[in-house]
């Protein structure tokens, strides 16, 4: 796919208490369910954004840090699209490890700015939105994807019943119980 990725991993993990990217899922650690997702894709390039520089980063994978000060995701992708060098930007949450490789295959290969803000396309000059977000006060993605859509930059997806599940994400200890 002529397009780029970013693994989003810069969230403190409040709810569930400890680094959700370390966190075994189906007998793998996030961040490598992820990673591998994202490398079938076969993209023009892979960021992990984080906080900090995460010890379970593979050499050679590009890092970039959460625009300080951090504010979740919309920090991650700022930095992210400050760094493409593609069009668009596919984004996706390191919490989200029921996603398929057929669904982002799907929306990467029509290249439509999708607005699921997770599981997204965004492109590349949309960083300009992104940084006027992050110089506000309101820093929540559902929020920005809808001024994008308005501005026609982005396009809603509407999500079939059926592949609500691959948006199902780890937030607290129980949702582990979902993985058998």
């Amino acid at each position: 796919m002529k397009i780029s990725a970013v693994l989003l991993a810069g969230g403190e993990s409040h709810r569930m208490g400890k680094d959700k990217a370390t966190i075994v899922f189906r007998e793998k650690p996030l961040w490598q369910i992820q990673l591998d997702l994202l490398r079938k894709l076969e993209l023009a390039e892979i960021f992990i954004s984080a906080r900090t520089d995460p010890p379970w980063r593979p050499s050679g994978m590009q890092f970039v840090s959460d625009d300080p000060p951090s504010r979740g995701p919309l920090s991650g992708l700022t930095a992210a699209l400050a760094q493409v060098q593609t069009g668009h930007l596919l984004a996706l949450a390191i919490d989200m490890p029921l996603m398929s490789e057929d669904y982002l295959r799907a929306i990467g290969n029509e290249i439509e700015d999708r607005a699921e803000p997770l599981a997204a396309i965004y492109p590349a000059d949309a960083h300009v939105d992104l940084v006027e977000a992050l110089s506000g006060i309101e820093f929540s993605l559902q929020t920005l994807t809808n001024k994008l859509v308005k501005a026609g930059k982005l396009r809603a997806l509407n999500v079939a019943k059926e592949e609500e599940t691959l948006f199902w994400n780890l937030n607290e200890p129980a949702d582990l119980d979902l993985s058998q």
